[in-house]
C-alpha cells in the first residue's frame, strides 16, 4: 500500500494561511457576508441581553410594591425576554441562510477547479494515484469547506465574541472577581481543550488510516471483480478486509477512550467554573452587595458561557482537520502537470494528417530508454503499421503521439507543425483512437458510442453502429442502446467493447486514426468484418497502427518494424519479407501458431 501523498490531518500543524487561499471562494457574493456577520453580531448582542431581563424579572417579583405593578413590569419583561429570544433565533437562521449559498458555492467552484486540474495532470500521477484514497481527499476537503465556515464563523467566532463581551460586562458591573474567574476558566478550558486534542489526534490518525486503507482495498477488489473470480480469491479478499476492518475496530476503541479523558477534563473545568461562580455570588447576595436576579444572571451567564465550550475539543479537532484537509486541496492543485501548454499555443489545424516523428529519444525513467532517435513519417492519407515484440516501445509512439509525454529529445509533427507548439486540447482533437484495452462508463450503449462527440445526433450514432458491426447485437438485447453496460463495461464481453470504441473514433472522424491493437478481441469472422469497415472509414484519413497480429496490416503502405525503442526495418508487407530479417522472423512464428491451432 503506498503512503498517502497529502499530509494527514491530524499531524499537520494548524495552517491559518488556508483561509487566505480559500478567501477567492468565498468573494463571490460579498454583500451576503457582511449579511450574515452583521446578523451574527446581532444575535450574540441579544443572546447577551437575555440574562439581564431574567436579573430584572427575578428584582421585580422581589419589589414591595403592589401586585399590579409587579404584574404589569414582570409581563413586560417576559414579553422582552420572548422578543429577545425570537430574535436570537431568527438572526441566527439569517444568517445561516445568508451564508450558506456562499458556502455551497465556494464548494462547488473548489471541487470544479479540482476535477478539471486532476484532468490536467500527467499520466505518471494518475497511473500511481489509489482511486479510493484520492476520492476520500477531494471529498474531505470540499467537505472541509462547509464545515470551517459552519464552526469558524458560526460558532468559535460568536463564542469568542460572546466571551468578550460578558468578561466585559462583569467586570463592569460587578469586579474583577466575577470576571477573573470567567476569564481564567474560559483560559484554562481552551488550553486544556487543544492540548488534549492534540494528544488524542494520533487515535484519530489510527481511525481514518484504517478507513483509508478499508476503503481502497474494497474498491481495488471489486474493480477487479472478475481476476477475484477468476483466481478464486473471495476469502482470501475477504480476510485482507476483515483484517483492515478490525484495525478499524481497534483504532475506533482507542479513539473512544481518549475521547472520554477529553470530555471528562472538560467536565471537570466547567463544574469548577460554575461552583466558583455561584459561590461568590451567594456570598455577595447574604452580604447584601448583590440581589438575587444578580445571583440568577450569573448563573445564567456562566451557563451561557460554557454550553458553546462543551464542543471546542471536537470543534478544534475537526476545525484543524478541515484546514488541512482543505490545505490538502490546494497542494494538489499547486501541483504541476508534467505536460503543460505553452504561454502562446494555439489551436492545431489539419489540413492533410502527416505524422512525422524526428529524432525521437524517450525514457520514463533517466536509466531505461525507450525510444532511441526514431525517425520516421506517416504520409497523409497512408495506412502505416508498427510492429514488433512486447516492449520495444510501439504503444510509447501513441502516447507521445498524443502528448501524454513529450519527447526527451527531437520532435512529433503532424502537417509540418510540431505538436509541442499548440495546445493538448486541439491535438487530441485531430486524432481518434481505438485502444486495445476499451475504457467504458458504467452508462448506455449509446452514450458510450456519443462520448467520441457529444453533440452527434441519433442518426449519425446508428449509422456509426452499423460500421462498427454492433447493429446485430444491439438489435438482440432488450433494451437495445440503452442497455446499461455496467462499471467499466463489464456486461460486455472484449470483443463487444472494442466494437463500442470502434463505433466512437467512426462517430468523432478525425483525419488521424490510431489503432493500439483494435482487433485484438475478434474472432475471425468479426475481425474480417472489422477491417473492411476500417478500411472503408480510413479512405482520406491517415491511419496509424499498432499491430500485434500481422495478418491485419499485411495490405498497409508502410510497416515499421521495432526492436529495443529503435526501428530495425520498415517497408511494405512484401518488401520486408525479403529482407528476412525480424518481419520474417515475427512473420513465420504467427504463421505457424495459425496453422498449430
Amino acid at each position: 500500500m503506498r503512503p498517502s501523498r497529502f499530509n494527514d490531518p491530524e499531524d499537520a500543524p494548524v495552517n491559518w494561511r488556508v483561509l487566505i487561499k480559500l478567501w477567492p471562494y468565498l468573494t463571490e457574493f460579498k454583500t451576503r457576508v457582511w449579511l450574515a456577520i452583521g446578523c451574527l453580531v446581532a444575535a450574540k448582542v441579544a443572546s447577551v441581553a437575555l440574562p439581564f431581563i431574567l436579573k430584572d424579572t427575578v428584582d421585580n417579583l422581589n419589589l414591595n410594591t403592589t401586585k399590579e405593578v409587579i404584574m404589569a413590569a414582570t409581563l413586560g419583561l417576559i414579553i422582552a425576554y420572548g422578543v429577545l429570544r425570537l430574535a436570537n433565533v431568527l438572526f441566527g437562521e439569517i444568517r445561516d441562510t445568508l451564508f450558506g449559498r456562499v458556502t455551497e458555492r465556494a464548494m462547488r467552484r473548489l471541487g470544479l477547479t479540482v476535477f478539471n486540474h486532476l484532468h490536467k495532470l500527467d499520466l505518471d500521477f494518475h497511473l500511481s494515484r489509489q482511486t479510493g484514497g484520492l476520492s476520500r481527499d477531494i471529498e474531505r476537503g470540499t467537505s472541509g469547506v462547509s464545515f470551517l465556515m459552519r464552526f469558524l464563523i458560526f460558532n468559535i467566532g460568536p463564542t469568542l465574541l460572546e466571551i468578550g463581551m460578558v468578561v466585559g460586562l462583569l467586570f463592569y458591573n460587578y469586579g474583577a472577581s466575577f470576571a477573573g474567574v470567567i476569564f481564567v476558566s474560559v483560559v484554562l478550558y481552551v488550553f486544556f481543550s487543544m492540548k488534549a486534542t492534540d494528544w488524542r489526534t494520533k487515535y484519530v490518525k489510527q481511525v481514518n488510516q484504517a478507513d483509508n486503507n478499508s476503503t481502497t482495498r474494497a474498491i481495488d477488489s471489486l474493480l477487479n471483480f472478475e481476476q477475484v473470480k477468476y483466481s478464486n480469491s473471495e476469502k482470501f479478499e475477504a480476510n485482507r478486509y476483515d483484517l483492515g476492518l478490525a484495525q478499524w475496530e481497534t483504532a475506533r476503541r482507542k479513539n473512544r477512550l481518549s475521547l472520554f479523558a477529553l470530555n471528562g477534563g472538560q467536565a471537570f473545568i466547567i463544574a469548577g467554573a460554575m461552583t466558583s461562580m455561584m459561590a461568590l455570588a451567594a456570598i455577595n447576595v447574604a452580604n447584601g452587595n448583590m440581589t438575587i436576579g444578580d445571583f440568577v444572571l450569573v448563573n445564567a451567564f456562566t451557563m451561557q458561557i460554557f454550553m458553546p465550550l462543551n464542543f471546542l475539543g471536537f470543534v478544534y479537532r475537526e476545525i484543524r482537520g478541515s484546514l488541512t484537509n482543505i490545505e490538502n486541496l490546494f497542494t494538489l492543485l499547486e501541483r504541476e502537470p508534467a505536460i503543460v501548454d505553452q504561454p502562446n499555443a494555439t489551436e492545431l489545424l489539419v489540413t492533410k494528417g502527416e505524422i512525422t516523428f524526428e529524432n525521437v529519444s524517450f525514457s520514463y525513467h533517466k536509466d531505461r530508454q525507450i525510444l532511441d532517435n526514431v525517425n520516421f513519417v506517416v504520409k497523409a492519407g497512408s495506412k502505416v503499421a508498427v510492429v514488433g515484440k512486447s516492449g520495444a516501445g510501439k504503444s510509447t509512439l501513441v502516447k507521445l503521439l498524443f502528448r501524454f509525454y513529450d519527447p526527451t529529445i527531437g520532435s512529433i509533427k503532424i502537417d509540418g507543425q510540431n505538436i509541442a507548439q499548440f495546445t493538448q486540447h486541439s491535438v487530441r482533437q485531430q486524432i481518434g483512437i481505438v485502444p486495445q484495452d476499451t475504457v467504458l462508463f458504467n452508462d448506455t450503449l449509446y452514450e458510450n458510442i456519443r462520448y467520441g462527440r457529444p453533440d452527434a445526433s441519433k442518426e449519425e450514432i446508428e449509422e456509426a453502429i452499423k460500421l462498427a458491426h454492433l447493429d446485430i447485437f444491439i438489435g438482440r438485447l432488450p433494451d437495445k442502446g440503452d442497455t446499461q453496460v455496467g462499471e467499466r463495461g463489464l456486461k460486455l464481453s472484449g470483443g463487444e467493447k472494442q466494437r463500442v470504441a470502434i463505433a466512437r473514433t467512426i462517430l468523432k472522424r478525425p483525419p488521424i486514426m490510431v489503432f493500439d491493437e483494435a482487433t485484438s478481441s475478434l474472432d475471425s469472422q468479426s475481425e474480417q468484418a472489422i477491417l473492411t469497415a476500417l478500411r472503408e472509414i480510413a479512405k482520406g484519413h491517415t491511419s496509424f497502427m499498432i499491430a500485434h497480429r500481422l495478418s491485419t496490416i499485411v495490405d498497409a503502405d508502410m510497416i515499421i518494424v521495432m526492436d529495443q525503442g529503435q526501428i530495425v526495418e520498415q517497408g511494405s508487407h512484401t518488401e520486408l519479407l525479403k529482407l528476412n530479417g525480424l518481419y520474417t522472423t515475427l512473420w513465420q512464428a504467427q504463421q505457424k501458431n495459425d496453422d498449430d491451432a
